[in-house]
């Protein structure tokens, strides 16, 4: 096998002699040669290749260019169609030729089902083949199951071309108790012994025995000597007298069947045993006994289409009236107002028979987008598919068999559903392009708009951005927005209070810096009491979970620490425990301080604990809820209109809105905005746009604290502008300090536990970039990271800020080879860049 990774869109070879296959793994697609010679290139389906002595499952990315040595042969072909769509495969060719990211490591971080699929493998020897010297027990030439031979004795013969194989997908099985025949029941079940009266015999009989003789004569037969005895009215040794004296004998009588069996024969079959038996009447340990006596069996059929989420209506129709171009936009108002619009586009692509694909970036943005587009499905022929991380394995396998089939060609779901193969695809959605939650953490680190971008690129397939604000990277395309909801705010201005009667309504001239009130100001305290008061409902939005940012000795000013990241330990009141937030180490609070002694600790920055508790003294008998990442109370009391008051962190959005909503409260805006990240206000903004549209209908209360009154993105809101305006002025805000989309950006991220090996390395870096021709304009850093060891590693950061793609390529190349560190480069940064 040779290594190859894709280095530019999928190219098919026009012999197929040799497939480019990804397995699910960080690894680069490797070369294998067709099966069975060149045949068409099986693009997008799965297929079973030697590996390290065994067989592992892999997707076909394209064809191959072979090395001039003998390749490993693809062993079977599993699928009739494609199961990953060529789009997403071209998309998946070009992030990886960038960011240097393997394709199989895409594929495994994307490719959410059929990746351990159930299959029949046979095998048999080729014909007039000589196996003997691999051993005894080899196949021969009549099919074998495979698993009746060790995995490697077959790698050997297969190597060798000496071993066919064939590979059969079986369906999802399940088991179910079914009736047996009633000549399939054991004979011994079906038949019973019982008594008959004899006609004579040669021994005479006393009284009472010529009594138990003629009743049985008269009643019989009996199928037990007890029965015979009590309905006669003699005793047992009576009755065996008879029986002794050769009056009565025993014959075969067809059996009662158990009520159990008659049930389960009428009704078909059960899934389970309780089922069976809450039919029948009868206790679980009877069921067990008329399965022990062979009445039934447990036997394994094809399992039933698993239940899935149920469209809802289709949303009234609407002109369309939206853009025509490639790439274009729809942000502002709220979201029934955009999808109603975005509806008549899908409405029209789907009226073709072609198919849409629209992704969300967490499960409310999805759950609000299924239940107003998924009943355009129905109106126009065909299916809508609901695909994301919360459905079963079972859910997702057939869901996906639906839209591999054509039978769906809506399909609404999370990043999982990139890779699916829509049949002729017209249309990708994205929703709310600019949101982090599309940002992989982990793994490849994958900015889902960026894939979705490139694969609507490659294929040529027109591509939406719909949100509530647009991205400033959207704001050149062609779009339309829709006027701001009706809103109505209320700004603290902790840095400036004597300017409060001009900030709003409720501020009072009396009010100093000295005295504003944290975290509660006194504004937002008063508005709480009249939510409480008037049986309302608020919401207010923390800066952080727990109770708080760290605690402090009021001595010494030393505050604990981390073991393996250098941060402070949180607060956790609940749990009476220290906290890190980015490795998970937690322990006791210590009862005196490491330093001086101190017995006293000082909370600094409150989280929603500390809000929560402030919340709860100020509205004595309100009910005061926390919802964040570590504690989510049942708002169910609330969601059925009951007053009240939640505290949580920005997760809360991920609910829907309260129904009696009357106040929204950011406790402390400028977390937002202290960030070491040039999105930080793009990301406030979203923030401020999301909540003032975050209720269907009503327009609460936004009151907002903050040290930063004058900042344009809260400006732009409280201005009433529309939701384009501030991306707008970031836009050319960037152009002049020439960042996104006005440059492209790369973070060189460079790690080890050692920090003089980590500065090393990352001025290693730095020194291969310039002797490839990078520039000091280009090259930012290295320099360590805000937090200088996380995890126990030592993270040094550095950017390259490059004019285009070909040229951050052209750069990136100086990085293939070692360096003194681990040296990872992520092509789509968010969040703080630590520079």
């Amino acid at each position: 096998m040779s290594a190859a990774l894709l280095a530019s869109p999928v190219a098919t070879s026009p012999t197929a002699a040799v497939w480019s296959v990804a397995l699910p793994l960080p690894l680069p697609a490797y070369d294998f040669a067709a099966l069975h010679g060149p045949q068409a290139l099986p693009l997008g389906r799965r297929v079973l290749v030697p590996w390290r002595g065994d067989l592992a499952l892999g997707v076909v990315v394209g064809g191959g260019a072979g090395s001039g040595h003998k390749l490993r042969e693809v062993a079977g072909v599993l699928d009739e169609a494609a199961w990953v769509g060529k789009g997403f495969l071209e998309g998946v060719a070009s992030l990886s030729a960038l960011s240097r990211v393997p394709t199989g490591l895409l594929l495994s971080d994307l490719l959410g089902v059929g990746l351990t699929p159930r299959y029949r493998h046979r095998v048999r020897a080729v014909q007039d083949a000589d196996l003997s010297v691999f051993g005894l027990h080899t196949p021969t030439p009549d099919w074998t199951d495979a698993s009746t031979f060790p995995a490697t004795l077959l790698d050997a013969v297969r190597e060798q071309g000496l071993l066919e194989e064939d590979f059969t997908l079986l369906p999802r099985m399940t088991g179910v108790y079914r009736a047996r025949p009633w000549a399939q029941v054991p004979a011994e079940q079906r038949v019973q012994t019982a008594w008959q009266a004899l006609a004579s015999s040669p021994i005479a009989l006393t009284a009472r025995q010529q009594k138990a003789w003629e009743w049985l004569r008269e009643h019989g037969p009996v199928s037990g000597l007890s029965e015979w005895g009590r309905r006669a009215g003699v005793g047992s040794s009576v009755v065996m007298a008879v029986l002794q004296r050769g009056w009565a004998e025993p014959v075969q009588l067809d059996a009662q069947p158990p009520h159990a069996w008659e049930v389960l024969r009428a009704a078909g079959q059960f899934e389970t045993q309780s089922a069976w038996a809450q039919a029948a009447g009868m206790s679980g340990s009877q069921i067990a006994g008329v399965l022990a006596r062979r009445w039934a069996d447990s036997v394994e059929v094809p399992a039933p289409p698993p239940a899935l989420p149920l469209p809802a209506a289709a949303p009234r129709p609407v002109p369309d009236d939206l853009p025509e171009e490639l790439v274009w936009r729809l942000h502002g108002g709220r979201d029934r107002e955009r999808f109603v619009r975005l509806a008549a586009r899908i409405r029209r692509r789907l009226e073709l028979g072609r198919g849409v694909l629209v992704l969300a970036p967490e499960a409310a943005t999805l759950r609000r987008a299924w239940e107003a587009l998924s009943g355009l499905a129905e109106e126009t022929g065909t299916q809508a598919a609901l695909f994301s991380g919360v459905l079963s394995e079972v859910q997702r396998e057939h869901t996906w068999q639906l839209i591999q089939s054509g039978a769906a060609r809506l399909v609404i779901g999370s990043a999982l559903a990139l890779p699916a193969p829509i049949a002729d695809l017209a249309l990708v959605v994205v929703l709310e392009e600019g949101s982090d939650a599309y940002k992989l953490l982990s793994g490849s680190g994958v900015f889902v708009p960026d894939l979705a971008a490139r694969m609507a690129r490659a294929l040529q397939t027109p591509l939406a951005y719909v949100g509530t604000v647009p991205a400033v990277e959207s704001v050149p395309h062609a779009g339309v927005v829709l006027d701001a909801p009706r809103s109505r705010l209320h700004i603290v201005d902790y840095a400036n209070p004597a300017a409060q009667p001009e900030m709003g309504p409720l501020s009072g001239v009396q009010l100093r810096s000295s005295g504003a009130g944290y975290p509660i100001s006194h504004d937002l305290a008063k508005v709480l009491r009249q939510v409480a008061e008037r049986g309302r409902q608020a919401v207010l939005l923390a800066p952080r979970r727990g109770y708080s940012a760290l605690i402090r000795c009021p001595a010494c000013e030393h505050t604990p620490q981390c073991r393996n990241c250098d941060i402070p330990l949180r607060l956790h009141q609940h749990t009476r425990q220290l906290t890190c937030h980015q490795c998970g180490y937690a322990q006791g609070i210590p009862e005196r301080c490491d330093v001086c002694g101190e017995m006293m600790w000082s909370a600094k920055g409150p989280g929603t604990e500390w809000i929560a508790a402030e919340a709860g003294t100020l509205l004595p008998g309100c009910p005061v809820y926390r919802f964040d990442k570590d504690h989510q109370d049942n708002l169910t009391p609330l969601m059925n209109g009951e007053s009240g008051v939640v505290v949580g962190t920005q997760a809360l959005l991920s609910q829907e809105a309260l129904p009696n909503l009357a106040l929204i409260g950011i406790t402390l805006a400028d977390t937002w905005l202290n960030l070491s990240d040039f999105r930080a206000s793009e990301r406030y903004h979203r923030l401020l746009r999301q909540l003032i549209s975050w209720h269907p209908e009503r327009a609460p209360l936004l009151l907002v604290q903050t040290f930063q009154a004058e900042h344009p993105a809260l400006r732009s809101v409280v201005d009433g502008l529309d939701a384009l305006s501030f991306p707008s002025s970031e836009y050319e805000l960037r152009r002049a300090l020439h960042y996104p989309p006005h440059a492209t950006l790369a973070q060189v991220l460079i790690t080890a536990r050692d920090q003089s090996r980590a500065s090393a390395g990352a001025d290693e870096v730095a020194q291969a970039l310039f002797a490839a021709g990078a520039t000091s304009a280009e090259v930012l850093g290295p320099a360590p990271s805000p937090v200088t060891r996380v995890r126990g590693l030592y993270p040094y950061h550095l950017m390259l800020r490059v004019r285009d793609e070909a040229r951050l390529s052209a750069l990136l190349e100086a990085l293939n080879r070692s360096f003194k560190a681990r040296v990872r480069v992520d092509v789509t940064p968010r969040g703080g860049l630590g520079v």
